[in-house]
């Protein structure tokens, strides 16, 4: 059996199968937007059987970047994340347009969709409190 543990994005090999993600038992970051919430989750038995031991890995995103950057107005989105008492620093106003939180499907349906469906299990909800991005 080999097992090598990776980041998001990369595959697992586990008695000569490929999964992304999860193990029954282990756990796995879902990351949200810089203005939501991010879950943990770890896999299951149902998931490992039904999914290969994969589940999702963020909510995707609800607009293309370039969408983003025309759509959304920098000063709005700081603004925005000012009120939910998230602090923000950032390289460049294109970055906060394009990974605004408005940019992406709401990740918590997409973890309880995972979690209905016993792919996979909530563990943990986390609140962001600061963003880097740059």
């Amino acid at each position: 059996m080999f097992t090598f543990d990776t980041t998001l994005n990369c595959c697992k090999l586990i008695k000569y199968f490929i999964h992304q993600q999860i193990l029954i038992g282990q756990p796995v970051l879902i990351g949200g937007t810089m203005g939501t919430c991010s879950y943990v989750l770890t896999g299951t038995d149902e998931g490992m059987n039904s999914t290969f031991g994969s589940t999702c890995h963020g909510a995707g995103r609800a607009l293309s970047r370039a969408k983003s950057r025309r759509n959304l107005d920098w000063n709005d989105v700081l603004k925005e994340l000012e009120d939910k008492g998230i602090s923000i620093r950032v390289a460049s106003p294109k970055l906060v347009m394009e990974e605004a939180p408005d940019s992406y499907k709401n990740v918590t349906d997409v973890v309880e969709t995972c979690h209905q469906a016993g792919i996979s299990k909530k563990c943990i909800k986390l609140k962001p409190i600061a963003v880097i991005k740059g």
